[in-house]
């Protein structure tokens, strides 16, 4: 094995990519894959093609910590046009049906956007990717299969009018992970009678990146034939920068490597990031409430 092939077995981080409209988010994806040559990568959070914006993708050892980025919180901007609901929710289906959006005042849209603020219950598109009994719910709904598809607890935590254009607006949507911005768009299309659907979406934050951290696609492809994509690789501690850090010395890196506990500080919960002096993940902890000790729940540090 060369230094090239051994390098790329310890790399780990996280790429912040801009996804254009387009493609998929595998297809950025295996972009990365072949533009570094490590075949350990992964998404936490599919963008569907029509839409643009943060897509956060782990890299290396990294991909480890894909079931806990991916729960991050998300953020959003959405244009929604009224009068017309389509099958999709969105402007890739089609027309099921059309209202006059025209009684539909600025204040009348607002009022109505902000019930669904909150814990709410929502189902997902029928042309979605939920699986139902194994298959893909937008399979059975392209073979004209019914699709039930069970509602699901989210956070809406704001919705923010930024623009009112009939029939058209736009909104700021901050919500959990797991929340189909489509869906709310046909929910609020029934809530004020005259149907509606999604017609743009860009995600602006999922976690703690923004679109300040994210990096063009075409850009990244550039790095990647000059060889220096490594300038846009984030440590990977920083991909739960919203997480406690815990910081530990060389004996404390030795005990977490091989299993063992560290004392916490006195009042410490929950979980944390464990990192060493020089900024590297060490581990996952999370606090034995009994012992007042962190207990490494996932180890990441290589020697």
């Amino acid at each position: 094995m060369n230094q090239d092939d051994q390098s790329k077995n310890v790399v780990s981080g996280v790429l912040v990519v801009d996804k254009p409209i387009g493609l998929t988010s595998h297809d950025v994806v295996q972009i990365i894959r072949r533009g570094t040559g490590i075949r350990r990568a992964g998404h936490t959070g599919t963008l569907d093609p029509r839409a643009s914006g943060v897509l956060v993708v782990l890299v290396g050892p990294a991909v480890r910590l894909s079931e806990y980025v991916s729960a991050s919180d998300k953020r959003y901007q959405a244009t929604i046009r009224l009068g017309s609901s389509t099958d999709t929710y969105d402007s890739e289906g089609t027309i099921t049906a059309t209202s006059s959006p025209s009684e539909i005042t600025e204040e009348k849209f607002e009022e109505t956007l902000q019930q669904f603020v909150g814990e709410i219950e929502q189902v997902p598109p029928p042309y979605s990717a939920v699986k139902v009994q194994g298959r893909r719910a937008y399979d059975m709904a392209r073979e004209g299969e019914e699709v039930e598809l069970a509602p699901r607890i989210i956070q809406v935590y704001s919705l923010e009018m930024l623009e009112w254009a009939p029939p058209e607006a736009v909104v700021d949507v901050f919500c959990s992970s797991g929340t189909y911005v489509r869906s709310l768009a046909n929910d609020l299309g029934k809530a004020l009678g005259c149907g509606a659907h999604l017609v743009g979406l860009r995600r602006t934050k999922s976690g703690r990146f923004t679109l300040r951290d994210a990096v063009p696609l075409r850009r990244l492809q550039e790095a990647f034939v000059a060889g220096n994509w490594y300038k846009f690789l984030i440590p990977a501690a920083e991909a739960l920068g919203d997480w406690p850090m815990v910081e530990l010395d060389a004996d404390q890196v030795e005990l977490i490597r091989h299993g063992h506990r560290v004392p916490a500080a006195p009042g410490s919960t929950g979980w944390a990031r464990g990192v060493s002096e020089q900024g590297d993940l060490v581990a996952l902890l999370e606090v034995d409430a009994v012992s007042n000790e962190w207990q490494p729940k996932k180890v990441f540090f290589q020697s």
